[in-house]
Parts: structure tokens; C-alpha cells; sequence
């Protein structure tokens, strides 16, 4: 049962019957129980419109609704509809929602989404956190209700820095060498070519006239390339394997994939009138992209030196998700800083009918993981922190809290739990924050057993569990009648049934917070409804009831959970 959206349905209903033109109602959750479980509101606005008095259009409102045994309504201050849900409707709608916690949509789309995306031949590091897990639970949700997400791991592997490293590999005679170097090997000559591309404008010169070379073709250079790409995919899916995210070698979507494309994207581009050449370079110039000082900005397709910018590749794969993959929406979960690209090259597609206008194209912006401090988070000597040390020290973290806090648990034991709590904590502290601001990485925070952490949902998982283990009692199934009479079952009951509105709300912006906060809201409801409901009770009905309300509460949180990413564990 759809709560939020039936109740919209009644009172538009209702608001039309009322003489109300285009009646607009707002149903939300009450943030307080003495209002009820849910409020509606755009009675004022209405009662502006027509020039009436609020309440009074409130109470013609409520007239014209049929009788409902499900819903309670009353009118309280200026013209507020403060709606109440009956015990039955409650439990007849957590045993429909019991039938399947899968959200069916509407109507299924296919949806792209980048993510993730490293620059390969180095390893990945704490930058590439954010894009990787937002992205994945974003995938995870968009299949949970029915969507067809396809998965888009845009690597890096044709830029400016691959004509660094193969010029500085030429230079220093390592190019036999480093084919069958290990990554963090192959990452320091990465490191010196890129300061030697910052410092001497001579081998800038020759880096770049590699990728021209590369990207045309060259056979000894590719063959040295793909090495390189291999050594580099590989520590790519160890990382993703060890933070348990979906990406597989198959979704990767390399920027050499659209290699062939660009020469016929610029002819395309030329052929529509749409190039102008500025400094040596080819450029798409578009109105609505203007410097402070008025002056048009170049969205360059072409380099002066015949190389391809990001933006022309961008510009090809864009293309391709639409004409190949038959993407219905394109999502890009990419930082902030690269806002103004991506608008470009969204408005450059359009421009040269790359895309229509129906595809739904988004940047999903996030900000940046940060020290104690404030600052960007690196090592002390300023260097990117490697991202599996970052997992491995989680699950080292995690094994030394749980030595301190439980018994009977064997190496085995430990090192699993350990494993499912430390990458649980690492995912939902980043999830857990607004997707668009820093965030400060705190250990200590997210290792907590205590507030808004994966840890603490966790425990609760294993508390409920635990009932089931340490009583006995079998699990009950979706025939077992929930029976409800008290304020906390009735709390307990509805937080439950509102798993559905966190995952529309999410849906809309993609906030993970959404439903980091909605499972934080259901594990503290049911604290508060394990502490006054003796759930093993020595009535047979009530210990029942209660069990099934419990097992529900595991059940979405479970789900819940594992929509971010994160797994559970059956005892701690």
C-alpha cells in the first residue's frame, strides 16, 4: 500500500469535488505523533486563491471524502488536514508489504550511469570513494524498483597522462620493463613523468605529440599501452571486490572505446556549421556559456596539436549511451569541480542533435572527503591516499573493536565480521552525508556503535536476530498477522511501512542521506518499541505479533542496507 500516494489521490479527489481548480495537495509525514501520521497541506493556498476562509474550505474538503475506515481526518490550526491510520489498516498493509519489499516502477527506464571512472596506470585512491559507492547505490536502486541500469566505468585510459608516461619510459629506457611492472611500480614512473610534464616544456612537447601518436594507432605504443591497462583493470577489480561494489571488467567503458569515433563526431560537427577555430583549436561555441566579462566560452572538440580533448570524447560516449545503449537517462555521479564541463558537453550534444531532448542527462555532483583539518585528504608528504590501504585499516579497526567487545566468536568469525563492519562503516559515512558537501573522514565517528553509523544498524540487524536465535522461535513468514494496540507498535508498524516513501524521496535527487536517515529513524523506533514491548510475551498472540513486527524490522533493514551496499551479519 502506496500510504503517501493514496492519501494524495483522496484528497485531490476531495479538494476537485470542493470547486477547488487544480487543487495541489501536499502530503507529508508528521514530524510530531500529536498531529497524527501524516498532514496534508495546500488547503491555504487554495483557500487564497478563491478567497475563502481556510477552515472552512478545510472542513468542505473533508466533506466531500467517502467514508473511510482506514483514515481519521481532522482540521487543526489555519487549515492543516492532520490524517491518523487505523491498527487495521496497519496491519493489513505490512502483510501486503511483506508479500515483496521490491518496488515495482511505473515505468521501467534505461538509465546509464557513470561512475567510478579512474585514471588508470596508478592506483585508485580516497578520491575515488565518493563516485564509486554513490554510484553503486545508486544502481542498486534504480534495478530494486525495476529499472534497467547499465553500468558505465568511464576509465581513463587515453589521456594526456598515458603520452606523459610512454615519453618518460622511452627517455629513461624502461619501456620492457615496466610491460610487466607491478602497479605501484608503474605508478612512480607515472609520478616522475607527470613532474617532468610540469617542469619541462620540451618533454610536455613530445608527451603530447605520444598521445597523438598512440591515438592514431602506433603498434608499439599500444602494445606497451595495453599492458599497462591490463596491470591496471585488475587492481581495479581487486578494490572493487574488497569494498563490494557491482562494477565487473565488463562494465568498463574506456575512453579508447570512442578512439574511432571522433574524427566522424568532428566532421559531424564541422558539417553542421557548429566549428570555429581559436588559437589552433577547433571549438563549439554556444550563447549560454559566457565568461564574467561577457565573452563567449570555447568548448573545445579539437587540440591545436590534432589531439582529442576530454570533451570530444565525452561528447562521443554520450552519443553512444544514447544511439547504442538506448539510454532513456544518462546519470553522471562526477565531482563538483567539473560542473561546467559536463554542461557543456550536454549542451554541445544537443546542439549538434547527438541527443534529443527527451533524454534526461544529470550531473550528480558531490564535494570532496577531507581531513580533520579541513584540507584535502593525503598523506603528510602530500600524496594521494591509496584506497585498499584505506579498507584494509577499516577491517583492522574494526577486528580490534570487536576483541574488545565479544566473546565466543572464533578467528574466522572475527575476521568476516570484521571485514562486513569496517568496509559497512567506510560506505555509510559517505553515504550518510549530503551528497554535494565535504565531508571529514573521522574514524572514531564511523567505527561508532553508537548514532547515525552502519555499525550501530548493524547491531540492531543482530539484535533482532538474536531474539529469534536465543528464544527458539521459528521465523514466522508472511502469513503471521501483525496485531497492533500500543503507541510503539503502532510507531514500529508505519516506520516500516514508509521504507517505500524514503526510496521515492531518494529517488528524486539521489540523496543516499534519504534512506541513511530513514533506516536510522527504524532501528531507534524499534529500540524504543523492544524496551516497552515484551516481544516473547507469555500470550501466544501478542509473542507472535510481535516476532512477525520484529522480523519485518530485520527484513527492511536488511534491504535497506543492502541497497548502500552494506551487508549484514547475523550476530556480532
Amino acid at each position: 500500500m502506496k500510504i503517501k500516494q493514496t492519501l494524495e489521490t483522496l484528497i485531490r479527489q476531495a479538494m476537485v469535488d470542493a470547486g477547488i481548480p487544480e487543487p495541489k495537495p501536499i502530503v507529508k509525514q508528521s514530524q510530531r505523533a500529536e498531529f497524527g501520521h501524516y498532514q496534508a497541506n495546500g488547503v491555504m493556498a487554495a483557500a487564497k486563491q478563491l478567497k475563502q476562509a481556510p477552515r472552512d474550505l478545510a472542513k468542505a474538503i473533508l466533506a466531500m471524502l467517502p467514508p473511510q475506515p482506514d483514515f481519521s481526518f481532522e482540521i487543526a490550526g489555519p487549515g492543516f488536514i492532520n490524517v491518523r491510520l487505523s491498527n487495521d489498516c496497519l496491519s493489513r498493509a505490512l502483510s501486503q508489504a511483506a508479500s515483496t519489499i521490491a518496488l515495482a516502477c511505473p515505468a521501467p527506464r534505461r538509465i546509464v550511469v557513470d561512475y567510478s571512472s579512474p585514471n588508470l596506470a596508478k592506483e585508485m585512491h580516497i578520491g575515488h570513494l565518493r563516485s564509486t559507492v554513490i554510484g553503486d547505490t545508486i544502481v542498486r536502486v534504480l534495478e530494486h524498483v525495476g529499472h534497467t541500469a547499465i553500468r558505465a566505468n568511464h576509465v581513463g585510459d587515453w589521456g594526456a597522462q598515458f603520452g606523459s608516461l610512454l615519453a618518460y619510459l622511452a627517455e629513461t629506457g624502461h619501456n620492457e620493463s615496466a610491460q610487466a611492472a607491478a602497479l605501484s611500480d608503474l605508478e612512480k614512473f607515472y609520478q616522475a613523468a607527470s613532474k617532468k610534464f610540469k617542469q619541462d616544456p620540451e618533454f610536455a612537447e613530445t608527451a603530447r605529440g605520444y598521445v597523438v601518436k598512440l591515438q592514431a594507432g602506433d603498434p608499439t605504443l599500444k602494445q606497451l599501452w595495453q599492458a599497462f591497462i591490463a596491470t591496471s583493470m585488475d587492481h581495479g577489480q581487486a578494490v572493487y571486490d574488497k569494498l563490494g561494489i557491482t562494477l565487473s571488467k565488463a562494465d568498463a567503458m574506456p575512453e579508447s572505446q570512442y578512439n574511432d569515433d571522433l574524427l566522424p563526431l568532428l566532421d559531424s560537427l564541422q558539417n553542421q556549421g557548429l566549428i570555429e577555430r581559436s588559437d589552433g583549436a577547433l571549438c563549439v561555441f554556444l550563447d549560454e556559456f559566457k565568461g564574467k566579462d561577457g565573452s563567449r566560452l570555447p568548448a573545445m572538440v579539437q587540440k591545436s596539436d590534432g589531439g582529442f580533448p576530454y570533451l570530444a570524447t565525452d561528447l562521443a560516449a554520450l552519443r553512444y549511451r544514447y544511439q547504442t545503449l538506448k539510454a532513456d537517462e544518462a546519470l553522471y555521479v562526477v565531482g563538483a569541480s567539473q560542473q561546467l564541463h559536463l554542461r557543456q558537453v550536454f549542451a554541445v550534444a544537443r546542439a549538434a542533435d547527438f541527443i534529443p531532448e527527451q533524454l534526461t542527462t544529470r550531473h550528480l555532483a558531490f564535494g570532496l572527503v577531507l581531513k580533520a583539518d579541513g584540507t584535502p585528504f593525503k598523506t603528510r608528504d602530500g600524496a594521494d591516499v591509496k584506497l585498499i590501504d584505506v579498507l584494509n585499516e577499516a577491517v583492522d579497526r574494526a577486528k580490534t573493536l570487536l576483541a574488545a567487545r565479544s566473546e565466543g566468536l572464533t578467528d574466522e568469525e572475527q575476521q568476516v565480521i570484521a571485514r562486513v563492519i569496517g568496509i559497512g562503516a567506510i560506505k555509510y559515512a559517505e553515504l550518510q552525508k549530503n551528497r554535494t558537501t565535504d565531508y571529514v573522514f573521522d574514524w572514531d565517528t564511523m567505527l561508532s556503535f553508537e548514532g547515525n553509523t552502519a555499525p550501530y544498524l548493524q547491531y540492531a540487524y543482530t539484535r533482532i536476530r538474536s531474539l529469534f536465535r536465543k528464544s527458539g522461535a521459528s521465523p514466522m513468514g508472511p502469513n503471521s498477522e501483525v496485531v497492533i494496540s500500543t503507541t510503539e507498535e503502532t510507531a514500529l508498524a508505519l516506520k516500516n511501512l514508509q521504507f517505500q516513501e524514503a526510496i521515492d524521496t531518494y529517488l528524486d535527487d539521489y540523496q543516499a542521506n534519504v534512506l541513511c536517515n530513514y533506516l536510522f529513524e527504524l532501528a531507534g523506533t524499534f529500540m524504543t518499541f523492544y524496551e516497552h514491548c515484551p516481544i516473547l510475551s507469555e500470550n501466544q498472540t501478542l509473542r507472535s505479533s510481535r516476532l512477525r513486527l520484529a522480523e519485518l524490522t530485520a527484513d527492511t533493514l536488511k534491504t535497506g542496507l543492502g541497497l548502500l551496499g552494506i551487508e549484514t551479519v547475523e550476530r556480532m
